[in-house]
C-alpha cells in the first residue's frame, strides 16, 4: 500500500486553482464566488481566447469548461485543450437530452461532467473530487519511477517489464500492451477514456481510435481466462475502459 502524506495532500488540495469557462457573467460570479467561499482559489473567463492565454501564464489545476459558449464550441475547446495538456476538466451541459455531448467529451479526456440545473454543493463535491484524485496522482510514488504491481496473483514489474501469471509464467509484452497495463495498474477502478489510453500508449499520430479497441483485445488475451467475458479490462460503454482488479504497489 503506498501511504500519502495527509498534511502535503490537504496544502496542495487548498492550494489549487480553479478556471471557469462560462461566457454567463451571472454565472461566473455565482460559481466563482460559492468555490471561494469554501477555501478554494477560483477565477472565471468568457471563452477560448480568453482560455489559452490563461494557460500560458500558468496552467490551473482545474478547469470547468461549459459546452455552450456562444461562438465558441465547448467540445472543440476541449479538444485542442487535449492537444497539449492533461489538466482535469469538468464539463457543464446544457440540459439531460444532450448525452452525445457528455459521451464525446468523455471520449475526448474530460474527466466528469454536470448537467444544468445543477446544485453548487453538488459542483463542490465534484471538484475537490476531482482535485483529491490529482493530488493523490502527483503525491502517489507510482507516478514518479517505475514499480512493481500485483494483482490477483499476477506480478507486473515496470522495471524489467515483466508480467508474470499466478502461476508463474512470463508473459510477454509488446510496447503498447506494456503502456496500456501501466496505464491501468496506475488507476485502476476508474474508468479511462480511449483519449486518455490514446496519450498513455502514444500512438495516435500515426493510427486512429479503435486501435485501442485492438491493443485491448490482445490484452485481454494474455490477462484473462475468457476474453469474451473479461475479470479484469472490463468496457465502460460509449467511454472507454477500466481496470477492475486491486492493484498493490510493492
Amino acid at each position: 500500500m503506498t501511504f500519502i502524506d495527509t498534511a502535503e495532500f490537504a496544502a496542495q488540495t487548498k492550494a489549487a486553482r480553479i478556471l471557469i469557462v462560462d461566457d454567463d457573467p451571472a454565472m461566473q460570479r455565482m460559481i466563482v464566488g460559492y468555490l471561494t467561499e469554501h477555501n478554494l482559489r477560483a477565477t472565471a473567463v468568457g471563452g477560448r481566447k480568453a482560455l489559452m492565454h490563461s494557460l500560458t501564464v500558468r496552467e490551473p489545476d482545474l478547469v470547468i469548461l461549459d459546452l455552450h459558449l456562444g461562438e465558441d464550441d465547448g467540445l472543440e475547446i476541449l479538444r485542442e485543450l487535449r492537444t497539449h495538456s492533461v489538466v482535469p476538466v469538468i464539463l457543464i451541459t446544457g440540459n439531460r437530452r444532450e448525452e452525445i455531448d457528455r459521451v464525446l467529451g468523455l471520449e475526448l479526456g474530460a474527466d466528469d461532467y454536470l448537467t444544468k440545473p445543477f446544485g453548487l454543493r453538488e459542483l463542490l463535491a465534484r471538484v475537490r473530487s476531482t482535485l483529491r484524485r490529482r493530488t493523490m496522482d502527483r503525491l502517489s510514488p507510482a507516478k514518479h519511477r517505475e514499480c512493481s504491481f500485483r494483482f490477483a496473483g499476477w506480478s507486473f514489474d515496470q522495471r524489467q517489464r515483466e508480467l508474470t501469471s499466478p502461476s508463474g509464467k512470463s508473459v510477454s509484452l509488446t510496447k503498447g500492451e506494456f503502456a496500456l497495463l501501466s496505464a491501468f495498474v496506475q488507476a485502476p477502478r476508474r474508468t479511462l477514456s480511449r483519449e486518455h489510453l490514446l496519450q498513455a500508449t502514444r500512438v495516435h499520430e500515426d493510427v486512429f481510435d479503435r486501435s485501442i479497441d485492438v491493443q485491448i483485445l490482445r490484452l485481454r488475451r494474455k490477462l484473462e481466462e475468457t476474453p469474451s467475458a473479461p475479470r479484469f479490462i472490463c468496457t465502460a460503454r460509449g467511454v472507454g475502459y477500466k481496470f477492475e482488479a486491486d492493484v498493490e504497489v510493492v
